[in-house]
């Protein structure tokens, strides 16, 4: 489970953000997955809370949004959008030669703190 080492760093990235703006306490995170990063966004969740135990990100609200994976279809000669992984079917034509063009990962897309 390659999500808690995701969350680990992710938290690491939130509590020095807390630091510098003087935080005493994340309230809220708001991540971004994408459809081909292989992260599960429930297993992001469970481990996320695990994670943010005993620190300034305890019990803060956490946001996932599963963002689409842009394709190129050399079928029928389109850009298309697709959400899941296991879905690799041209929503155009029906390829299953879809190229990925871009897919985001995992980033934190912003963080809510109350400061001192």
């Amino acid at each position: 489970m390659h999500e808690i080492t995701l969350c680990q760093r992710a938290l690491e990235i939130v509590e020095q953000q807390a630091v510098a703006n003087d935080a005493t306490r994340v309230t809220a995170v708001w991540l971004k997955v994408g459809a081909f990063s292989c992260v599960e966004p429930s297993a992001v969740s469970f481990c996320f809370e695990l994670v943010c135990r005993g620190t300034v990100a305890e019990g803060c609200t956490l946001h996932i949004e599963e963002q689409k994976a842009e394709c190129w279809c050399p079928e029928c000669q389109q850009y298309v959008q697709i959400l899941s992984q296991h879905v690799r079917l041209c929503p155009q034509c029906g390829s299953n030669r879809l190229r990925i063009i871009a897919d985001d990962g995992f980033q934190i897309q912003r963080i809510e703190v109350i400061e001192e």
